[in-house]
């Protein structure tokens, strides 16, 4: 494997590091929780394809059948309770707001981003990573440098993607937390089809 391919290898997994971070950074997540996450984002996408390479390529079939559905259900269960905290919200604020405009998109309500909901999108948005590391059986010369590629790669777009997301997220005319739960939604499904269908 030629050092042009790690790249858009790292790339392509950086992808829904990416769309995650975009979701995030529109919810008005703090800058130092964004950053903390697209470490783990980082630690998590090398990780896999180390754990796989290790673990042999029995491993990596058995969590390649079923990383679609894991990386489906987690990220459905996130974005389903940014979608509802967004419904909980508008009505919470209907009673305080005169204008609809306020009530759809309240001012100055920062998402706060747990550790936990840090790790279960790190889980999700690097599990179907696994399999990429049975790629690197027949050249284990390149496995580290991969591995610092991907984790590097993953890394640096998941900040490009909050500090674009944060951006959008001050324009849009309506709540953040229901176009963010969409994406995260839509990204699960992605990875589904992507693992069925491949």
């Amino acid at each position: 494997m030629d050092f042009l391919s790690i790249i858009l290898l790292a790339i392509g997994l950086a992808m829904d590091c990416f769309a995650v971070s975009i979701a995030q950074g529109m919810q008005g997540t703090k800058s130092r929780a964004m950053v903390v996450m697209a470490i783990m984002f980082g630690v998590f996408q090398g990780g896999m394809p180390l754990i796989a390479y290790y673990a042999g390529s029995l491993f990596a079939e058995f969590f390649t059948r079923w990383s679609p559905w894991i990386a489906l259900i987690l990220l459905s269960l996130i974005g389903g309770k940014m979608l509802i905290e967004a419904y909980k919200e508008k009505h919470e604020n209907c009673s305080d707001c005169t204008d609809q405009t306020d009530a759809i998109n309240p001012k100055g309500n920062s998402s706060v981003l747990t550790f936990w909901t840090m790790i279960v999108l790190a889980i999700a948005t690097s599990i179907d990573a696994l399999s990429i590391g049975v790629l690197f059986i027949p050249v284990p010369e390149v496995l580290w440098i991969a591995i610092a590629i991907i984790a590097m790669m993953s890394t640096m777009f998941a900040i490009v993607g909050f500090d674009l997301g944060k951006r959008l997220g001050k324009h849009l005319p309506f709540n953040a937390n229901v176009l963010g739960g969409c994406i995260l939604i839509a990204i699960g499904i992605k990875i589904f089809l992507e693992g069925m269908f491949e």
